[in-house]
């Protein structure tokens, strides 16, 4: 076989700040809510501290998944280590569904099976607008992040469904959750008094659970298919096998493999024939040439390997 490692085309570091921001931002909402939670007994508001404290735990989860995946190739790990970044994002998404869902969803059915008296609304409101603050930048730092990849025409969540850099869409993700949080949080604090009623408060706990399981369940899909090999997509590797076909020394283009290895490093695996009767030198050439077409066009593609086969009748 045959293998080109490309110089890594250098990381702006925003996955890295999109991390910083969001520690900075639920670390502080995580102390005014449990402090007002204290407070005024408010369940909802409990359950959002819990979700602050989580997120703040799982971004230190991811910043561990960064410096482990920056690691150099060594014997045992000979293409890096860039898929610890997908495992340390898949214990997030576990963490999100055990500790976010599971005790905001706990808390709130022990809370309606005991509701405690109404008490005054105020800081609830204000520790909510400021977090909805914070979590906002949050959010719009990670949004930003996935705009720099994002396709024309495309959404944002189908940008996090074809994003490969899990920092950025994990953020995004638990940023949105906990926006649509604080959103169910405010409702349940607000009916609760205009209904003068103990159960929306502890009800809204419950939606809020229900919520971070869902966004649990989002993170595990796309971290896990990472994780397990995903490909560069169909999209892309037809414009490979374009790129490839095109080449005058190419009689045939077989099978092509991808394989995600990180955020911006790709394994590829073709299955080429090349022109019967080439000399050896003029077969080097060829690879050289379309190596250097690939990475033009997809940058991620630091590994080709052609198929020996080809190349053996490629000399016959």
């Amino acid at each position: 076989m045959t293998e080109t490692n490309k110089e890594e085309s250098g990381k702006d570091g925003g996955s890295r700040k999109v991390i910083y921001a969001a520690i900075l931002a639920n670390l502080g909402i995580a102390v005014a809510k449990f402090i007002v939670a204290a407070i005024t007994g408010s369940a909802a508001m409990l359950a959002e501290g819990i979700h602050s404290a989580v997120d703040t735990g799982n971004e230190f989860l991811l910043l561990v998944g960064e410096r482990n995946s920056e690691k150099p190739p060594d014997k045992r790990h000979p293409f890096g280590y860039g898929k610890a970044l997908y495992f340390w994002a898949l214990l997030v998404a576990l963490s999100v569904f055990s500790l976010g869902g599971g005790l905001s969803i706990y808390h709130g059915i022990s809370a309606l099976r005991h509701p405690e008296p109404l008490e005054d609304p105020m800081w609830n409101y204000v520790v909510l607008g400021v977090s909805a603050c914070f979590e906002g930048y949050s959010w719009n730092v990670s949004r930003k992040a996935l705009n720099k990849r994002r396709k024309p025409g495309a959404s944002l969540w189908q940008t996090v469904h074809a994003s490969k850099d899990a920092s950025v869409f994990t953020v995004f993700i638990e940023d949105t959750a906990a926006l649509l949080g604080l959103a169910i949080a405010a409702a349940g604090i607000l009916l609760g008094h205009v209904f003068d009623s103990p159960y929306f408060d502890p009800a809204a706990s419950v939606l809020i659970g229900l919520l971070l399981v869902g966004a649990a369940f989002a993170l595990a899909r796309e971290t896990g298919a990472l994780l397990v090999g995903e490909g560069i997509g169909t999209d892309a590797t037809r414009r490979v096998c374009e790129i490839l076909r095109d080449d005058p020394a190419i009689e045939d283009v077989g099978k092509l493999l991808s394989m995600q290895l990180g955020p911006d490093e790709v394994l590829l695996t073709a299955a080429v024939r090349f022109n019967r009767g080439m000399r050896i030198d003029e077969v080097e050439a060829a690879i050289e040439r379309l190596e250097k077409a690939v990475a033009a066009v997809y940058p991620a593609i630091r590994h080709i390997y052609f198929e020996s086969g080809a190349l053996r009748s490629a000399m016959r």
